[in-house]
């Protein structure tokens, strides 16, 4: 976390579980940053983060501080998700 917030990342995570079951998983699994409920997708949906089968598709979306979608990083696949490293040089790329 502290290489990611050095290099000016703030780490938000989005799922479609209620606000109950990602305070539960994040206490259980020690999550070191904010998990957000998106129930119903609409979030989901917008940035396009989910498989056709309406299931989440893992990626990470750079946003500035503007608001504005700087970088989309995705993994094929639901368990592999990127490193410290890929995410500090997409952040490296935001000017």
């Amino acid at each position: 976390m502290k290489r990611l917030s050095d290099a000016g990342v703030q780490i938000v995570g989005i799922s479609y579980d209620s606000p109950d079951i990602l305070k539960t998983f994040g206490e259980a699994e020690k999550i070191p940053f904010l998990l957000l409920s998106d129930q119903g997708s609409k979030t989901i949906r917008e940035y396009g983060l989910h498989f056709k089968d309406g299931l989440p598709h893992p990626g990470t979306i750079l946003i500035d501080q503007d608001g504005i979608i700087r970088a989309k990083i995705f993994k094929d696949g639901y368990a592999t998700r990127h490193t410290v490293d890929e995410l500090v040089g997409a952040a490296g790329n935001i000017d």
